[in-house]
Formats: structure tokens, C-alpha cells, sequence
């Protein structure tokens, strides 16, 4: 990124309160916008990008208010619009009219969203999933494609279950390319963060089973006893679970490969294994 920008200084010299139409990328808020591409800046600031008018919709409707609203000029008029931008001053965040040219460079893509939120970001406890009460937790080992992370995000939405536990090194949950994926859906559910020590310590407390899925196993996903509660652990897209998490699976199961393939997509066998749980569950 071309431009630096300093996220301890004061940004009221940048306040807006006319909605004057912003032109400049020297603008702090808009040199802070862009720099939430970047994952230390993300981690720094504690803000995320969301783009698109259907996302920031969904974020309202779920009670997130953008930190920073930014639209295009001349598109105030538009009832959703209108709506982000109340949500956002009323929140205290600034409204931020811009050029085509700006929305470009913030968006980082050619035919870049008319709308780009800046959110708080929040996570979840591993104690707090112990104090709820719990019907479907996913939980992934240091996933890395934040595709397959907002995919599996969106499937978790889906099916209504709770959140997702996100294991070591993972890719991050607030990128804009996993938010994008999830297609809204992350402002749905809880997100929490731990090691591979945190979790197994977690499981020895928690009150249902861990299904894992491993290719050693010999139990087809459909025989598992998908009672709730239940966490469905879901390996690395290279290496799979490694053995300390395996070990700590109270169920380990196999999806049948009877190609050539050897594997599925990691976003695929969790979005089957998510609507395999959902099959078993009460109607």
C-alpha cells in the first residue's frame, strides 16, 4: 500500500459533519479505510471491511453499526443508504461521501460496491460457549483460504447453528475476502479465537461430543450420533487434524471418496457435515 497512515493520531480534524464530498486519498479516515486491507492494521485499529449495500444491510439488521459509512456520491437518496448513514451517525461513526475514483482505491477493485462499512470486530470466550446454551459449534484447525472460511461461515448461518472456533494459526475471520464470501453471514454468529492447548482444555468441559473428520476413520458421517450439543472439528486443507485433536474427537468420521480424488474441499465436507447434522436434528 502507497500510502501510511498513524493509527494513534487524531482523526477530528478529518469530522465531516456536512457530508462534504471527500476527493482526496491524503483524507486520514480514507488512508485508514484502505490500510484495513492489511491484517496488523485490522489487529491495530480493531476494525474490518465490509462492502456492499447487501452486507452492510444485513450487519444493520443484526445491530451493527458502521464505525465509517462509506457511499458513493449522489446515492444518499437510496432508502437503504439512508438508513446505513443513520445507523452511523447515531452510532457516533462518521459518513464518508466519495468519488467513483476513491471507492476504487479503497475497494482495491475496478467496479468496486457503492458502500463500504468499517465495523467493530468481536469475538467470543471459550468460556462463554460453556455458559450457553449450545445446539452447534464448527470448529477448524489453522484453516487458511479465507474462501473456504467465509464459505463455511455462510453454511453455518445456514443450518442456525451457533458460531465457529477458529484453532492456532488461522486465516483471519474479519479479511475482506472471507467477509465477502460469508456474504453477510459472519454478522450472524459468534466468533472465538484459541490455541490447540485452549481447546483441548475446553473440551474436557464441555458437555456433548466432538466429531472430527479424518481419513483414518472407518465410521461413515452418516452413522455418527449427530445429538446435540455437538462441535464438528474440521482439519487444515493440507494436512488434515493432527493427532492431539484427533485423539480428543469423541467420534471420528469419513465422507466416501469413490473417484479419483482423495479429498474434498474443506468448505464442501463442512457444508456436509453441517446438513448431516441438521438432518438428525427435531423438526
Amino acid at each position: 500500500m502507497n500510502d501510511t497512515v498513524s493509527h494513534t493520531q487524531n482523526y477530528d480534524q478529518n469530522y465531516n459533519p456536512d457530508r462534504v464530498v471527500i476527493t482526496s486519498s491524503s483524507n486520514q479516515d480514507i488512508k485508514r479505510l484502505r490500510s484495513l486491507h492489511e491484517r496488523k492494521y485490522r489487529k491495530q485499529t480493531g476494525w474490518f471491511l465490509a462492502e456492499g449495500l447487501r452486507i452492510c444491510t444485513e450487519a444493520l439488521q443484526q445491530g451493527f453499526a458502521p464505525q465509517r459509512l462509506l457511499y458513493e456520491d449522489g446515492r444518499e437518496t437510496d432508502p437503504l443508504i439512508a438508513n446505513l448513514i443513520i445507523a452511523c451517525e447515531q452510532a457516533g461513526g462518521r459518513v464518508l461521501p466519495v468519488t467513483r475514483s476513491l471507492l476504487v482505491k479503497v475497494s482495491n477493485k475496478d467496479n468496486p460496491q457503492t458502500v463500504i462499512g468499517a465495523y467493530q470486530q468481536f469475538t467470543t470466550p471459550l468460556s462463554d460457549i460453556l455458559a450457553s446454551d449450545v445446539t452447534c459449534w464448527v470448529a477448524l484447525d489453522r484453516i487458511r483460504d479465507p474462501g473456504n472460511l467465509g464459505t463455511i461461515i455462510r453454511t453455518i448461518d445456514a443450518v442456525a447453528a451457533d458460531g465457529i472456533i477458529l484453532i492456532d494459526d488461522c486465516t483471519d475471520p474479519f479479511s475482506v475476502e472471507s467477509v465477502r464470501a460469508s456474504m453477510g453471514a459472519i454478522f450472524t454468529l459468534k466468533i472465538s479465537v484459541c490455541s490447540s492447548d485452549e481447546f483441548l482444555i475446553f473440551k474436557q468441559n464441555f458437555s456433548g461430543d466432538v466429531i472430527g473428520t479424518a481419513l483414518q476413520s472407518s465410521s461413515d458421517y452418516k452413522q455418527a450420533n449427530w445429538r446435540s450439543p455437538c462441535i464438528i472439528l474440521m482439519g487444515n486443507e493440507q494436512a488434515g487434524l493432527p493427532a492431539t485433536l484427533r485423539n480428543a474427537c469423541d467420534q471420528l468420521i469419513s465422507m466416501p471418496m469413490l473417484g479419483r480424488s482423495d479429498s474434498l474441499n474443506l468448505s464442501v465436507a463442512t457444508g456436509i457435515a453441517l446438513y448431516e447434522y441438521l438432518r438428525h436434528q427435531p423438526s
